[in-house]
Formats: structure tokens, C-alpha cells, sequence
């Protein structure tokens, strides 16, 4: 396979590669190995640099990306329900989420309240962008947004800058006829003023989910069922020592689930009663910190749909599962994975068929909305085996996933990143392919 060349180029200083899975990123440049010194005869010149910043393989100088193979994976399928939520599911094959660009939110100092979009990531969304993703093979797209630093007023009331800024790119997607989801995200935080589940804030968080989704109900109404609607993102208790996790029988996460459960039914009933196609819109609800523990957890429980829409599947569970940690997330950990190895794969197919058994068997879609392997020292080879094994566990089992790409490629963060934005080219190339080879 050919690799793309990326030449140093004073432009590249330019864009921050910036690090985390739906958490606040960290300040990283780009990779030391994306950025190997090329030696060509007559280099543009640097003023055009952010238009062409790569050549094709034709000199002997530089380094190349290292060769990979996908691998070959079987995974015998699963019966799954012969409905129509499933064959949307299907439809909407694999998904990709636009990583911290709108749900930026730490953006004090900004001159305007746009500029958040680019606060974490450097570059502004365009259409090539959507394109090149669809292109690639990618149906659907996560659009995650931060909604409560761009409110105007007492009553919630978004701004209609920030609004339209978001409808235009989902618009894009909409026009290349992906699938796209559209969620609450980081307004989670107390400081924040949006939503914290447990019961001290409950007040607060009800009349902020019902009027942020009162407002995109109305704005959205007329989109057909392509266009999803997420309900939270990792709705937990921020800053709480069981934040990311909870050990049995710990009373304020059990609250707290128990919050989370009266949170998704008031967005169900909300965007159900916003009018248009929002009757049958397709919505995600996930349990506590999205985590498959918090959908599998005995108290999560998922919402009541309409009499008119009950039964169909319309609501499904959204989780989040960088699997198995010390791999996919944890920088501390193992850097190597294997597709053809046991004790790689077991945490993968251990969580998905516990969500098999729990929901798909009963009727009930299951959408990973993130996922990834972030990049350790270039285990290329490494993440490609987790690619390919991930995705075809996830379609064994009707399940369709979402990759984070949050445009990171390098530092000491958490480096997701597959499609670099400024270039308009995807640096990982055989992980997409590994996706891609699978998703099918």
C-alpha cells in the first residue's frame, strides 16, 4: 500500500492537535513522525503550504507510515430481530463523531462566542470535511455540541449564531444523505448551568434537557429520520470520586442513575411532542456515563416511548465503550493488541453480548457513539487489529459503532485522530480501511 509523505511545513505549527474523548483536551503540536523532513526539489513555497501539504511516495528521502494488514476476522453472526429499527441500524453502517469541535466549552478569552468551534481544534468545519468522511465510507456522523455557553437568557433561549452554525454543518451531512446524530453534551458540569443528575439539581436540570430539546424539536421538525437525536453525553456525577465508575450499592450513583432515567424520559416526551417527524424520530438514551455498566446497570431503565411508538425500536441505547481500556484509552497501558488473540478480544465480545442479551434479543437498538484506539508511539499495526476485531464483533451482533475522531495526532493526550482537517486527507489510512472492510 502507497503512504502519503507529510512534509514539515511552517503552516502545520498552525493547527493544535488537541486531545480527548469527550473530555477537555490538552494542548499537543503534530506528530513528530507525521512531520519527518522531506527533501524534494522545488517545495512550495510556505504561503501555500495549508493547500498542499503532502506528496505522493516518489523520493527516497523521508519516512513512510509503516505498512499494515488488516486482518482476516470471523465472528459468526448473531440473530438479530427482523424489524425496521434494525434495518435502520444497519443503514446507518458506521459512524464517525466530529471529536471536540462543538462541545468545546473552557473558551473563556474568545473575542466571539464562534470561535468556539475552534478553540480545541484550530480549524473550522467545512463541507470537504463532511465529504471526505462520507467518501471514506463513514454513513453516519455524531455532531456533539455544548449548548450552554451559547445561551442569551434566564429561559435557556440558544443562540441563533450558534445555532445556525451547527444546522448549516448538519445540513452538509444531511446533503451527502449520512445519517446524523445531535446531542446535549459537555453542559454536564455544574458550573455549567445545564444539567447534573442528582437530586440537589434536578429542578435545574429538567427545565434546561426539556427547553434546549424544545428548541431543536422545533428547528429540526421538518428533517426526515435520518437526522437522530442523542439525548445526554455521559450523563454523570462530574467531579464525584465514582465519576467514571460505581461499585455496587453506592446510594448517590444509584440516585443519580435513577435521575438519569427521569432525564431521558422528559427528552423522549419533549422532542415526541415538538411536532413534524419528531412523532418518530430516532432517539438515544444512554444510562449512567454512557458506559455499557450504566445501560446494563439492574435501575437503568428506558424510557416509555408514545402508545403510537411503542414497540417499533425507536428508542435505542447509546453507550460509549473505549474497550478494552488499557488499550483503547488508558496511556498508562498496553500499547499491543491482536486480532487473533484471546486476551485481547475478550473484554469486546464480553460487554457487547452482555448488551446482546439485555437489549438486542428483546427488540431494542444498541448505537456505540464512541469508540477508538488513540495512537501509542505508532502501534499502527496494533490499531488496526482493533478496528477491524471491533466492528465486526459490533455487526455480529446488529450493533453499529461510531469512531472519535477528535483530530489529535500527537502529545500526550489522547491522539484519535484519523482525518487531518487542514490537510483534508486521512493520516490512517489502513485503520479506515480495517473499519471499513467490516462495517460492510
Amino acid at each position: 500500500m502507497r503512504k502519503k509523505i507529510i512534509t514539515v511545513l511552517t503552516a502545520l505549527s498552525l493547527c493544535a492537535s488537541l486531545a480527548g474523548c469527550g473530555r477537555e483536551p490538552q494542548d499537543t503540536g503534530v506528530t513528530e513522525k507525521l512531520t519527518e523532513a522531506v527533501t524534494t526539489e522545488g517545495t512550495a513555497d510556505t504561503a501555500e503550504s495549508t493547500e498542499d501539504i503532502t506528496s505522493e511516495a516518489e523520493t527516497s528521502s523521508g519516512k513512510f507510515l509503516p505498512d499494515t494488514t488488516i486482518p482476516e476476522v470471523s465472528i459468526e453472526q448473531k440473530p438479530v430481530p427482523d424489524t425496521e429499527c434494525f434495518g435502520f441500524v444497519r443503514d446507518m453502517k458506521i459512524g464517525v463523531s466530529l471529536g471536540n469541535t462543538f462541545d468545546a466549552y473552557n473558551d473563556t478569552g474568545l473575542r466571539d462566542e464562534m470561535d468556539t468551534e475552534t478553540a480545541w481544534v484550530s480549524i473550522r468545519t467545512s463541507r470537504s470535511m463532511i465529504q471526505a468522511f462520507h467518501e471514506a465510507g463513514f454513513e453516519t456522523i455524531r455532531i456533539p455540541v455544548s449548548w450552554h455557553n451559547h445561551i442569551v437568557d434566564e429561559d435557556f433561549t440558544i443562540s441563533e449564531k450558534w445555532a445556525a452554525r451547527v444546522n448549516e454543518v448538519v445540513d452538509w451531512a444531511v446533503e451527502e444523505g449520512m445519517h446524523v446524530i445531535l446531542n446535549i453534551h459537555h453542559d454536564n458540569h455544574e458550573e455549567a448551568g445545564g444539567f447534573y443528575p442528582d437530586r440537589a439539581h434536578m429542578e435545574q436540570s429538567k427545565r434546561y434537557i426539556r427547553r434546549i430539546w424544545e428548541q431543536l424539536s422545533e428547528r429540526y421538525k421538518d428533517y426526515d429520520d435520518r437526522l437522530i437525536f442523542e439525548s445526554m453525553n455521559e450523563p454523570r456525577l462530574v467531579g464525584h470520586q465514582y465519576e467514571w465508575w460505581f461499585p455496587a450499592g453506592n446510594e448517590e450513583v444509584k440516585e443519580s442513575v435513577l435521575c438519569i432515567n427521569e432525564l431521558n424520559q422528559l427528552f423522549v416526551d419533549t422532542v415526541r411532542a415538538g411536532g413534524g417527524n419528531n412523532a418518530s424520530r430516532y432517539l438515544m438514551c444512554p444510562g449512567y456515563d454512557a458506559s455499557p455498566d450504566g445501560a446494563l446497570h439492574s435501575s437503568y431503565v428506558l424510557p416509555t416511548d408514545t402508545k403510537e411508538m411503542q414497540g417499533k425500536g425507536h428508542i435505542m441505547v447509546s453507550v460509549h465503550a473505549y474497550t478494552p481500556y488499557g488499550f483503547a484509552l488508558d496511556l498508562n497501558g498496553t500499547s499491543y493488541f491482536s486480532a487473533s488473540r484471546t486476551s485481547s478480544t475478550q473484554e469486546i465480545d464480553s460487554f457487547m453480548d452482555k448488551l446482546y442479551n439485555r437489549f438486542i434479543v428483546k427488540g431494542i437498538p444498541v448505537v456505540i457513539g464512541e469508540f477508538g484506539a488513540c495512537d501509542k508511539k505508532g502501534n499502527i499495526q496494533e490499531r488496526v487489529d482493533f478496528a477491524a476485531y471491533y466492528i465486526a464483533a459490533a455487526k455480529a451482533r446488529g450493533m453499529t459503532a461510531l469512531w472519535w475522531d477528535n483530530n489529535a495526532f500527537s502529545g500526550n493526550g489522547e491522539c484519535f485522530g484519523l482525518l487531518y482537517r487542514m490537510g483534508g486527507y486521512f493520516v490512517y489510512g489502513d485503520i479506515v480501511e480495517a473499519l471499513m472492510k467490516y462495517a460492510r
